[in-house]
C-alpha cells in the first residue's frame, strides 16, 4: 500500500487560486511618520476664598424678648405695645449682633487642557523582493525583514462559453415545404 503525504492530499482539495506562499522581503529603510497629537490632561489649582457665614439669629431673638418686655410695660399691658416692642427689639438686636467674620477656605478648581506631543503613528517601509523595490505604510517598524503573503494570479483567459444544448422540439411548427417523417 502506497502512502500519500498529508500536504499533497490536502493540496488536491484546495483550488489553485487559494494557494499562498510565505515569502520574506529585505527592508531597505523604515522611516517613522510623526504627527502632533493632542493629549488631554487635568490641571488643578488651589485658591483661598472668603466665605460669609450666616447669622445665628440670637441677636434678633434676644432683642425681640427685651423689646416685647419693654413694649408691654410702656403700653400698659396692651398687646399692641408688646408687638411693637418685639418687632423693634428684633431689628435692633439683629443690628447689634452684626455680621460674623468671613471664614477663609481652600478651594480646588480643576480644568482639562490639551497638551500637544509628537508621536510616531506609523512607518513608511521601503523593501526589496525578487529584485524589485516596493513601499508600504505599516503600523510598527518591521525590523530587517518584512513577511510577505504571495498569491498566484490566474491568467486572464476568458472562460469557455457554456455548451449549447438544443431544446426539445415540442409544439414546434415545421418549416414550410417540409414533410413530416414517420
Amino acid at each position: 500500500m502506497r502512502l500519500i503525504p498529508l500536504s499533497l492530499a490536502l493540496g488536491a482539495l484546495i483550488p489553485a487560486s487559494h494557494v499562498m506562499a510565505q515569502e520574506v522581503g529585505r527592508v531597505i529603510s523604515s522611516t517613522p511618520i510623526i504627527q502632533q497629537v493632542a493629549v488631554p490632561r487635568q490641571v488643578c489649582s488651589q485658591q483661598q476664598v472668603a466665605v460669609q457665614k450666616n447669622k445665628s439669629g440670637a441677636g434678633a431673638a434676644m432683642g425681640a424678648i427685651a423689646g416685647g418686655t419693654i413694649g408691654h410695660a410702656l403700653g400698659r399691658d396692651s398687646a399692641l405695645g408688646t408687638a411693637i416692642g418685639m418687632f423693634g427689639g428684633a431689628i435692633l438686636g439683629d443690628k447689634i449682633e452684626g455680621a460674623p467674620a468671613p471664614e477663609t477656605r481652600q478651594v480646588q478648581s480643576c480644568t482639562t487642557q490639551n497638551f500637544y506631543e509628537n508621536r510616531t503613528v506609523s512607518y513608511h517601509v521601503l523593501y526589496e523582493y525578487a529584485g524589485k523595490q516596493y513601499s508600504v505604510q505599516m503600523p510598527q517598524d518591521p525590523g530587517p525583514t518584512v513577511r510577505l503573503q504571495i498569491t498566484p494570479v490566474v491568467s486572464n483567459i476568458p472562460p469557455a462559453p457554456p455548451p449549447v444544448v438544443p431544446l426539445p422540439a415540442q409544439n414546434m411548427v415545421p418549416p414550410p415545404g417540409s414533410a413530416p417523417t414517420m
